[in-house]
């Protein structure tokens, strides 16, 4: 028996947009880097045996958090990385429904016979998705391995083992939050969903009784705060030398 814990990237910069990311590399935010520091503080308690991510920047920095809070190494595996979206990477869904309006409607009557144009095909990335979570699962039969991936991969793998239609994946599963959790336990070939897309506080008051943060994650908020701070003193200074500036310009008028 193996349990995998799946977990979407922390924020990134195409979030507020909802830009498709796809296999493009996309920075995390402030707010991302943040998420990937209170996952590594549930994962120090968690029991992890193993840490494995997706090859693309926005997963493994997220999971590399995780691994020096739990000091396990991390190991990438490309077969876990987001599905391309072709023509669709880095657009909104106001820009697809510009640009091609016909393809656009048939992603939303059957996003996989109708995938998006010059995109992967999801059955082909499911496959290789579930082929990476088998080798996982095998060379880890009794552990419990946290996996960081990406939004749709994760939903087209959970329709594969729970033996629900491909196409159905924005149905049942219409959104995985940034990094939530999600619990598969796989037995001889078998699936159980032990839970779903469960919010990253939550859990840590679940299962730590409101441990007190880690130092990563402390770290990685100060980071954050450092830097919002830093930046709203230069705009103060920006502002103040605008400002100087207006002054000298009207006296040299008077």
């Amino acid at each position: 028996m193996t349990r995998l814990v799946l977990v979407r990237h922390g924020e990134t910069e195409w979030h507020a947009e909802n830009r498709y990311a796809g296999v493009s590399d996309v920075a995390l935010t402030p707010r991302g880097l943040e998420q990937a520091g209170l996952l590594a503080g549930w994962a120090q308690g968690a029991g992890l045996s193993a840490l494995w991510s997706s090859d693309l920047t926005r997963a493994r920095l997220t999971a590399s958090f995780s691994a020096e809070a739990t000091g396990l190494p991390l190991q990438i595996d490309p077969r876990l990385r987001e599905l391309d979206f072709g023509r669709a990477e880095g657009l909104t869904r106001a820009e697809m429904r510009e640009r091609f309006p016909d393809a656009l409607q048939a992603f939303h009557d059957d996003p996989v016979s109708g995938h998006l144009p010059g995109g992967e095909d999801p059955q082909a990335a499911a496959a290789r998705f579930v082929s990476c979570l088998d080798d996982i699962a095998a060379r880890h039969p009794d552990g419990r391995v946290m996996v960081v991936a990406h939004t749709t991969a994760i939903r087209l793998v959970l329709c594969h083992y729970l033996s629900m239609p491909l196409r159905d994946y924005r149905r049942v599963f219409p959104s995985v939050r940034n990094c939530a959790l999600t619990e598969l336990r796989l037995t001889g070939g078998h699936a159980a969903l032990l839970e779903f897309n469960t919010p990253l506080r939550g859990a840590l008051d679940a299962c730590a009784g409101d441990r007190p943060q880690t130092a990563t994650a402390r770290r990685t908020i100060t980071e954050r705060q450092t830097a919002t701070e830093d930046q709203t003193a230069a705009d103060g200074q920006t502002a103040a030398d605008g400002q100087t500036a207006t002054e000298d310009q009207t006296r040299s008028h008077r």
